[in-house]
């Protein structure tokens, strides 16, 4: 690429990403911009200091939120993620071979319900005195583990042989359950499920994500995320 082009590539306008790397929210969204190809000027934060610009963006104060050239603020994860497949799906996550897009957002809404309310309670146990105690809660998000170490059994992947929106959508808050407590989890009776989790935690997607970029301050360089072309580099 010659400085010209580079110049050109860093000065066209771009959507800006808000992101922390380590929320699960902000990763699925991150793995369909990567692989949707659609480059943002990317603006790490950390949740101690939320940046200004970003709370007048969007007053809910939480990431990712993706701030678009035509003016639009897209404040939900979800959403992000199928803005971005919505201009281009090469690996076809929105087209999953068992059901349909509207049954995988169904699925996706129950996994960021209960198993979310659960998740939080078990791994932030001491922001819910007034909840039950935490083994409680890892037991009510386990039960629904099953469910889906169960819908392994049969498949690759939670609707098909290959991974789709709601495989993306939903590991990240599953590697955040295991991790919480590895050995417990690695101990359960969940193989089907384990060798899933592992197959994304490993994955070229997952890893390219998960790089870790300096925390952004007003007039601080914006890196263009995703920094490289997906098909090109990559591959799951």
């Amino acid at each position: 690429m010659t400085k010209r082009e580079n110049k050109g590539r860093l000065e066209r306008p771009l959507p800006t990403l808000y992101s922390f790397r380590r929320c699960p929210y902000a990763m699925r969204a991150r793995m369909a911009l990567t692989v949707a190809n659609q480059q943002c000027r990317l603006r790490e934060i950390v949740l101690r200091d939320k940046p200004r610009e970003m709370t007048a963006l969007s007053p809910k104060a939480t990431v990712p939120v993706l701030h678009l050239i035509d003016g639009r603020v897209l404040e939900q994860s979800l959403d992000i993620m199928l803005w971005a497949l919505d201009r281009e799906d090469p690996e076809h996550w929105l087209s999953p071979e068992i059901g349909t897009l509207t049954d995988m957002k169904a699925f996706i809404t129950e996994l960021d319900g209960p198993f979310k309310h659960h998740l939080d309670r078990y791994k932030y146990a001491t922001r819910y005195d007034e909840e039950p105690n935490s083994v409680d809660h890892r037991a009510e998000a386990t039960n629904i583990l099953i469910t889906l170490n169960d819908r392994l059994s049969t498949q690759a992947h939670l609707f098909g042989t290959k991974p789709t929106l709601a495989d993306f959508a939903t590991f990240p808050f599953i590697r955040q359950f295991a991790n919480t407590d590895r050995d417990w989890f690695d101990k359960q009776p969940l193989s089907n499920l384990q060798n899933w989790l592992e197959g994304h935690l490993t994955s070229d997607l997952f890893q390219s994500i998960m790089k870790k970029w300096p925390v952004w301050g007003a007039g601080d360089p914006e890196p263009l995320f995703p920094d490289q072309d997906w098909g090109r580099h990559y591959s799951l």
